[in-house]
């Protein structure tokens, strides 16, 4: 077989790795060389020692002729693997990556199956936004996968472009448990050990996996008299029981508001897990979101992030970017739900909310583009706002009636896709009949900030 040229100097890609520019904000990370449609994976872990046994099974379809297949995996070792159920005996680690070498190169078109041994002590993915992945608690695990931390516990192509299905079996310390995305599927139980099994049938990118394990109770929100509404679990510990049901007593409401404003809860569940140690900032996974004890009161700054983790289960988890440059398209989104279920609350206006964000900015320096605001700002608080406000003017334009119908039938026609901000503006052209690129480029992807849109 041949193998691809040597890459050249200041690539990132690994031998045998087609050409093509990686995600410029997660350089070396994800290929376009294949795409896993299903992952598999049974986690044998032991709280105490912080060890990790693993096994992935990644159902993958080429996509470019390659030598090898490269994965994202950090910080664990890889001991055995078979392909299409043959073993596997030239595979390496260099960094951050994996490479399988076949017996054949791979071909467009073929279909792989990559059964993955592996294990060590899992630690979080230190860089630029801090630190991501797999991270002990005081008495648990917790995974903040976003942007790229979900190779510090699986072996994965980890780009949120590359979306799949998954089965996560998670075997862990009795006593404890563990809450994984998608439906648990069943629980074994030993004198010593369980098994928790979760299908997420629906398309999932790779950073959006989690495993939370602590001693959780579940607790079911009442959701009576709510139309349309899906079951709302609390994963908490038994302590802070009482506290997480009086914080999050207005998530059903929430999530009817946001079920009128933007279509049908794109998922079948939604859980909502409490850690006992104090978070800097909630997370989100797909069909799932995680506080800590310090964002479970009832005053506007906790009820805020509430409303802004539910809402990525349509903008980030449903509809996710296919590239990092339009994390607007998540946050400015997520920001905006926060200002309608403010007006929805009968706390403050929409209108009110777009005023107090375009002062803040107004005082702040003008040296970002939000439409491709660079890996160092992707998370920068002008993103969330200004994004939102890109929203406001677009509503402001063409009325309430046709906004909403936007975003309705954007959440629609990209349901568990990949989105672009070129595709959203498409469809604003589409659906509400304006110039909506001339109308948003001042706001995405110029530094000065335009005026207050106001009716």
């Amino acid at each position: 077989m041949s193998f691809a040229a040597p890459a050249s100097p200041g690539d990132t890609r690994m031998p045998g790795e087609p050409s093509g520019p990686p995600d410029p904000y997660v350089p070396g990370h994800g290929t376009n060389a294949y795409r896993v449609t299903r992952y598999e994976l049974d986690l044998d872990y032991k709280l105490a020692s912080n060890r990790l046994n693993g096994r992935a099974v990644l159902h993958a379809e080429v996509e470019r002729p390659a030598s090898a297949v490269v994965l994202d995996l950090t910080g664990l070792r890889a001991v055995k693997i078979s392909l299409n159920g043959r073993r596997v005996r030239r595979f390496s680690q260099r960094a951050e990556q994996l490479v399988v070498v076949p017996d054949a190169a791979l071909l467009p078109g073929d279909r792989f199956e990559l059964d993955i041994r592996y294990e060590g002590n899992p630690s979080p993915r230190r860089g630029l936004w801090g630190e991501v992945g797999w991270e002990e608690l005081t008495d648990g695990v917790l995974v903040a996968g976003q942007p790229n931390g979900a190779a510090s516990w699986f072996p994965c192509n980890d780009h949120p472009q590359h979306k799949a299905s998954y089965r996560i079996a998670v075997t862990t310390d009795a006593n404890y448990r563990a809450v994984c995305n998608g439906l648990l599927i069943s629980r074994k139980t030993g004198s010593s050990r369980e098994t928790w099994t979760y299908e997420q049938a629906e398309p999932m990118a790779t950073y959006l996996a989690t495993v939370q394990i602590g001693r959780y109770d579940v607790l079911t929100l009442d959701t009576t008299g709510i139309p349309g509404s899906i079951p709302q679990h609390i994963a908490v510990p038994a302590n802070l029981a009482d506290e997480a049901r009086r914080g999050l007593a207005r998530q059903p409401e929430m999530m009817q508001t946001f079920v009128k404003s933007f279509g049908p809860y794109p998922f079948q569940e939604y859980t909502v897990v409490v850690a006992e140690d104090e978070l800097e900032i909630p997370l989100e996974a797909q069909t799932l979101s995680i506080f800590g004890p310090n964002h479970l009161d009832t005053g506007w700054e906790s009820q805020r992030l509430i409303a802004h983790e539910l809402s990525h289960q349509w903008f980030g988890n449903s509809l996710t970017v296919a590239a990092w440059s339009d994390i607007w398209l998540h946050e400015g989104f997520a920001c905006y739900a926060e200002w309608i279920w403010s007006e929805a609350a009968g706390v403050m206006s929409v209108a009110d909310r777009a005023a107090a964000a375009w002062r803040k900015l107004a005082a702040l320096r003008k040296d970002i583009v939000v439409g491709d605001p660079g890996p160092e700002l992707m998370f920068d608080d002008r993103v969330y706002k200004r994004g939102a406000l890109a929203l406001h003017a677009l509503r402001i334009r063409c009325g309430d009636l046709a906004f909403f119908a936007l975003l309705h039938d954007w959440a629609a026609s990209n349901h568990h896709g990949s989105v672009s901000t070129a595709a959203f503006i498409q469809t604003a052209d589409r659906v509400a009949g304006i110039d909506s690129e001339a109308l948003l480029h001042p706001w995405l992807f110029e530094e000065a900030l335009p005026a207050l849109p106001v009716r």
